[in-house]
């Protein structure tokens, strides 16, 4: 079987449960860090699917390396292997086919309940209406052309869209404890500096409950996995 690649973009958002769940049913991970100047490589037909990570810095930001993810995306989906974003993979996923991202008028970051808007988020988040997911981004991305929205927050319309065998998501379902423990450390600069949006919790809130959280959030997780992974191209 191919692998499937896995694009991180900072040492701190790696591909968490994800990885955890896809090695968990038999499928090879190749991580490229680009965060570690690794090449972007040129095709999509030696993977199975493409994992996109999350990152600190916008998909609007003068990168070499984001033209080049772009069109990686596009060629992709014109090969029919399945894409999947988290955050800023979802954003990049929404403006390689057209769509646009800008600032959202409030961050989030913490525990921030979604709710499926479609029908299609029942086949890919597990049946449920509604779940608690993990959020850290000030940007949103617009739909791309026959892209459906499956969810949406009160403070962000746009959390997540499906496009066949494609998924792009603004909230981060592929947490542990692990990851949030260390974001809330390393942006803790970032929590005061926005500390007066309802939107945005002290690290202390994040932490609280941790374990059940993120048991409860990978079974959301498992559940779109297990459905994207159907369309992995070998």
């Amino acid at each position: 079987m191919k692998p499937i690649a896995v694009f991180r973009h900072s040492p701190t958002e790696g591909a968490g449960h994800f990885e955890t769940y896809m090695k968990g049913i038999n499928r090879d991970i190749r991580l490229f860090a680009i965060d570690r100047g690794e090449t972007v490589p040129s095709g999509p037909t030696a993977f199975s699917g493409l994992c996109f990570m999350g990152g600190p810095m916008s998909v609007n930001d003068p990168l070499p390396w984001i033209p080049e993810v772009l069109s990686l995306i596009r060629a992709a989906m014109e090969h029919e292997i399945p894409v999947i974003g988290h955050c800023l993979g979802g954003q990049l996923m929404s403006k390689a086919l057209g769509g646009s991202v800008d600032a959202n008028p409030v961050k989030e970051i913490g525990w921030h309940d979604v709710t499926a808007t479609d029908p299609l988020a029942l086949e890919w988040f597990g049946e449920r209406q509604r779940f608690t997911s993990f959020h850290w981004h000030g940007e949103t991305f617009t739909l791309p052309a026959g892209a459906t929205r499956v969810l949406s927050s009160g403070a962000c319309a746009n959390q997540a869209w499906v496009l066949g065998k494609h998924l792009a998501m603004q909230c981060h379902v592929e947490m542990t404890e692990t990851m949030v423990r260390k974001w809330c450390t390393d942006g803790l600069a970032e929590i005061r500096e926005a500390a007066s949006q309802a939107t945005v919790q002290s690290p202390d809130a994040m932490q609280q409950d941790l374990e059940q959280r993120i048991s409860t959030l990978h079974e959301v997780a498992e559940a779109a996995y297990a459905r994207w992974s159907m369309g992995l191209k070998d």
